[in-house]
């Protein structure tokens, strides 16, 4: 049960306290409990890539290239206006009520998706199943980025952002068994799919339950108390299991507590106070945004149109390209706290796209097979997924805590709406030319983007590598 918030000034040593922490079994458990939402979006791409050969199949729904691209851009859509509105939500009603609320969405909306029966309602369940996601993004990011230590932060962040092809893997898995016709009728398969991510989501609720409130987010408002309560016992949790816990006094920090931040000073963080650390993020989230949308969500017709690919065997072409996806992260993540922050993320995204443009021009010349261009994707996005993933790292600790949720929610937003939701609709009917080099000059677009965000970061990222996110950002209500 809370208490009443305290009002005016708060001195506090909760950043330092949770810093100085090693990592441990709570860790752990955040990991799992709240990363999981990288793994269920993985899940829902790469279903909706794997099925989109038997969505055009389907006796009822009939979808064209089109269509099927259109139905990820209302994906798309839905996870940006759900991030934006969870956001605000999450910055103002905290971290931890909003994790079943966006699940709960997500987990009707996907399950709704089995029983659409026109393009219609598909694109609606679509629309809602991101608007989950999306909000999912907002409050478990935050929240994420408060509770793990600075010196794991960076390497831990990749980490659970490579996570989503965790699920893109168990998607396309799912898809080989799912759509197989010997077992399953082809209009039954397809369905059956969108239950995966219901299935998790399910086991994960309960997960949730054991979750504590952001310390750093019941500081600001004026419910220090709680926060140290909070983390007594995760220090306690941590003795129990033989870990070893300072006992030195940390630094405190002073806080003017309230209740919500207003919009007008959100928007004075964003473009005033913070104005070039915008320009990064913005650089970061669209280019990535398209570079991925544009591939991934059209790729499965890449190999049934380009290659001849039948519908029912795409899955095994997206497993080892799940698999570099998640091995970039995981591998390149701990040089983004040794190396840096700047140099990594500029060399990752400037990799990408020359891979990328490399790559386009090897396909447009009619010179790939269907698994030497698997094997070339599955090259360019272990860097790229690393560059996507850092993206998300940096709009989500280089900007001060009051505004954290929203922060991420504006970029993911706007990044998203500028780089993504168009992309899956313009890529599908690039392929519907049946033109690999107008298909080449989509791709030449994305590299574009890739290398001008390089430039960007190299020039004006920040080097938050194993600080704390205090001193990357100064709260908005610090004295």
């Amino acid at each position: 049960m809370s208490r009443a918030p305290q009002t005016g000034i708060v001195e506090t040593s909760i950043p330092g306290r949770l810093d100085r922490l090693r990592w441990g079994h709570f860790h752990t458990l955040i990991v799992v409990a709240l990363g999981i939402t990288w793994v269920l979006d993985g899940l829902e791409v790469t279903v909706a890539g794997a099925v989109a050969g038997a969505l055009k199949e389907s006796p009822v729904l009939q979808l064209s290239n089109a269509e099927v691209g259109l139905a990820s851009s209302f994906y798309l859509a839905g996870a940006v206006l759900g991030a934006v509105l969870f956001g605000w939500l999450t910055d103002r009603l905290g971290r931890k009520r909003l994790f079943v609320i966006t699940l709960g969405v997500y987990l009707v909306a996907t399950a709704a998706t089995a029983f659409s029966s026109s393009f219609a309602s598909f694109a609606l369940f679509r629309f809602l199943t991101g608007a989950g996601i999306g909000g999912e993004y907002t409050a478990i990011a935050s929240a994420i980025q408060e509770f793990i230590p600075a010196r794991y932060r960076g390497h831990t962040d990749l980490a659970i952002n490579g996570s989503f092809w965790i699920g893109a893997g168990a998607g396309a898995a799912g898809s080989i068994v799912l759509l197989d016709p010997t077992l399953l009728p082809p209009d039954i398969g397809w369905r059956a799919a969108f239950f995966i991510g219901s299935v998790l989501g399910l086991g994960i609720l309960m997960i949730r339950r054991w979750i504590p409130e952001s310390p750093r987010w019941l500081m600001t408002h004026g419910r220090a108390d709680e926060a140290h309560d909070i983390l007594d016992q995760i220090e306690d949790h941590h003795r129990n299991r033989g870990h070893h816990v300072p006992d030195r006094e940390e630094p405190a920090i002073r806080i003017q507590t309230r209740s919500h931040t207003p919009l007008r000073e959100v928007w004075h963080a964003l473009f005033d106070l913070h104005r070039q650390r915008t320009l990064v993020g913005l650089a970061l989230m669209a280019s990535q945004a398209f570079f991925y949308n544009a591939i991934f969500f059209t790729y499965a017709l890449v190999l049934t149109d380009f290659y001849g690919i039948e519908a029912s065997q795409v899955g095994w072409y997206l497993l080892p390209f799940a698999a570099g996806n998640f091995l970039g992260p995981l591998l390149l993540g701990r040089l983004f706290d040794t190396i840096g922050r700047r140099p990594m993320i500029a060399l990752t995204y400037a990799v990408s796209g020359l891979l990328l443009a490399l790559t386009g021009a090897l396909f447009a010349a009619g010179v790939l097979s269907a698994a030497w261009q698997t094997f070339a994707w599955t090259v360019i996005f272990f860097f790229g997924s690393a560059a996507a993933s850092s993206a998300y790292l940096t709009v989500s600790e280089t900007f001060p805590l009051e505004v954290r949720a929203l922060a991420i929610a504006f970029f993911y937003a706007v990044g998203t709406g500028v780089g993504g939701i168009g992309a899956p609709f313009l890529f599908g009917a690039l392929i519907d030319t049946g033109s690999r080099f107008s298909l080449f000059g989509g791709y030449l677009l994305g590299a574009g983007l890739m290398l001008a965000a390089a430039v960007i970061a190299a020039r004006y990222g920040v080097d938050a590598e194993r600080k704390p996110l205090e001193s990357v950002a100064a709260p908005l209500s610090a004295v």
